[in-house]
């Protein structure tokens, strides 16, 4: 009898005890990252969450976002380090849902590899559920693909998706927001995940420096610097809300702070963010100087040190930069609401940075 030789998934290049292994390697992990409205575990065809848990508000609104971690996974697979991406897309997803003042109640995710390495991917989603602890919500769920000859063996992708709540009456955004009100910045980990196509061709391509390249200004090499984790503000941000009166959040992400601050400033109105209140950390000088990339190029691709802001009543000032002291959040005034008069822009950045 003659050997089968007839096409397979596995000689296709998906092997699927592999991803089983993967499963059963991350499973310990996904217990941590819960809540008591989760029902059931880890293997269903969908993740469930009680929704009677919602009855104890008046009107909920269901927030959602999704996103993922853009080039950065690039660095992650260069350095072999995989249990600290998942915290970035964790901070990605829920920092947006809080912005409306949403608390997040729970996240999937989306894993595409080359090839399943069990170890690899459960490390991955071991930083997904050690984001979603720092965050407050659940992991109810995700998928991994294998996708040979799309990607390399050592190529990957994250996304995620994640639902929050907010009672109607206590939604947040540009509506909220007034004349004489104060911009409160919060300290951003370093890059967090936005920019990483600049900062990759200004470091590696322009510059020639290598991953293992001790930097005395980073405090240590290149490459964990570049892979620092995204500070997750969720729990910082909800705290504020019950603590003090808060108009609005502006998560800095990609387009750099003016643009996501503009998002949440009305048309009549116009903010001045002060940039001699705070001095950017020593990454960002590297890349702009490394790279002869002008100040508003990188303001417009990088946080440069504000990673979320809020937006307070003058009253509400104390009380806030209280509550984000005590959470162990560096935080300080950094701008002042006014009419808009013949302001073009929403949003302007004034001044010299400091240092």
């Amino acid at each position: 009898m003659s050997e089968n030789t007839g096409a397979s998934y596995a000689a296709a290049g998906v092997d699927i005890e592999a991803g089983d292994r993967a499963v059963e390697l991350m499973k310990e992990w996904v217990k941590k990252a819960t809540r008591p409205e989760v029902v059931g575990g880890l293997g269903g065809f969908a993740g469930l969450f009680d929704a009677s848990a919602l009855k104890r508000y008046e009107r909920p609104l269901l927030a959602s976002a999704t996103d993922g971690v853009g080039t950065k996974v690039d660095i992650a697979r260069r350095m072999g380090v995989y249990d600290t991406i998942g915290h970035d897309l964790v901070g990605m997803v829920v920092d947006d849902l809080v912005v409306c003042g949403a608390e997040p109640l729970f996240m999937t995710d989306y894993i595409c590899v080359g090839k399943v390495f069990p170890d690899r991917v459960a490390a991955i989603v071991k930083g997904i559920a050690e984001g979603c602890v720092l965050a407050g919500c659940a992991l109810v769920g995700g998928e991994t693909a294998e996708h040979p000859g799309l990607l390399g063996e050592d190529e990957f992708d994250v996304a995620g998706a994640g639902t929050g709540v907010v009672e109607a009456d206590r939604l947040l955004g540009a509506d909220r927001i007034r004349k004489g009100d104060v911009v409160i910045a919060m300290a951003s980990s370093g890059l967090h995940s936005n920019g990483y196509s600049l900062v990759r061709h200004v470091l590696f391509d322009r510059a020639g420096w290598a991953l293992d390249r001790e930097v005395p200004e980073f405090g240590r090499t290149l490459g964990e610097e570049l892979l620092e984790p995204t500070r997750i503000y969720s729990l910082d941000c909800l705290a504020l809300t019950r603590t003090t009166e808060v108009h609005g959040f502006s998560h800095v992400t990609g387009g750099g702070l003016a643009s996501n601050l503009a998002r949440v400033v009305p048309d009549h109105l116009h903010v001045t963010v002060d940039r001699s209140t705070w001095t950017p950390g020593a990454v960002f000088t590297t890349v702009g100087e490394l790279g002869g990339v002008e100040r508003l190029e990188l303001e417009k691709t990088l946080n440069m040190g504000v990673g979320m802001v809020a937006v307070v009543p003058e009253g509400s000032v104390d009380a806030a930069l209280t509550t984000l002291a005590d959470r162990g959040l560096d935080a300080w005034v950094a701008g002042e609401v006014v009419e808009r008069g013949g302001h073009a822009e929403a949003v302007e950045l004034t001044g010299a940075y400091a240092g």
